[in-house]
């Protein structure tokens, strides 16, 4: 005797199950979509972590962005054909590995884009003329492809186009009031690492580090003594890259910002 085909509810059913390979076949385009997020999130911590050099970890994000590509194509052949079979759990792990996949180029792209705004410097200060200099963070930048030193030049011409709010701050207040609240607002920096601070020479050094790749830039903060004020200016460098996305003269922002909530 000839058996009754299966009705849509018991298709339904049987895919809830896992008992549709094309469920089966979501589920393993879902697993490869996460272990390449995992891969892709790791790329960056690794490198934080001291896993791998962070040019590995670019090179993992890059790779993980074009196999996200790819998942994004086998995502949609997943959803088109459990779909067909009215399995609603095969249809929400294609989608969710669909949304992942396309997460994975996505974000690199948009960073990429996002960096075509800012210039490609990663040395700024509040006064390009005579900036701060590092002192005690010298030997620790012995390695660093960028060097201390500050470049000026066109590097002075795209800061200053960039950011021309960016100003020495001054304060209506002794030296020896100034530079207090000027340390107490380097202590209050979250992330920041004191390495080092001179009250007789007006300078006190940090560190901060990136949250993803944990990239090492270096901050030095001047103290100076005019008359009845104290002139306050600041200098953000990052260790390694061409361009910092903006990050060094949002750092000095928000110190800046520090130091007049201390006023």
């Amino acid at each position: 005797m000839a058996r009754k085909p299966f009705s849509p509810s018991e298709i339904d059913s049987r895919s809830i199950v896992g008992n549709n390979p094309y469920s089966r076949f979501a589920i393993i385009v879902l697993s490869i979509a996460c272990l390449l997020a995992i891969a892709f999130i790791l790329s960056g911590f690794g490198s934080r972590w001291g896993w791998w050099h962070f040019s590995t970890g670019f090179a993992i994000m890059r790779w993980t962005a074009y196999a996200g590509i790819a998942m994004t194509l086998i995502s949609a052949i997943a959803i088109y054909r459990v779909k067909q079979m009215r399995s609603r759990r095969g249809t929400f792990m294609a989608v969710i590995a669909m949304v992942v996949s396309i997460l994975l180029f996505i974000i690199p792209f948009s960073v990429q884009q996002f960096a075509r705004s800012f210039p490609p410097i990663h040395d700024i200060t509040t006064d390009t003329q005579d900036p701060p200099e590092f002192v005690e963070v010298i030997p620790l930048r012995e390695d660093a492809p960028n060097p201390p030193e500050y470049e000026g030049g066109e590097v002075t011409e795209m800061q200053e186009e960039a950011y021309p709010d960016l100003s020495s701050l001054s304060l209506n207040m002794p030296f020896d009031e100034a530079f207090d609240i000027a340390l107490q607002a380097a202590n209050n920096m979250r992330g920041w690492e004191i390495v080092d601070y001179s009250r007789d020479d007006g300078r006190i050094e940090a560190t901060d580090q990136t949250f993803w790749y944990g990239f090492k830039d270096d901050v030095v903060i001047r103290v100076r003594d005019d008359n009845d004020f104290a002139i306050i200016d600041v200098r953000s460098k990052s260790r390694v890259g061409r361009g910092d996305l903006g990050v060094n003269a949002r750092r000095i922002e928000r110190y800046l910002d520090q130091v007049g909530g201390l006023q």
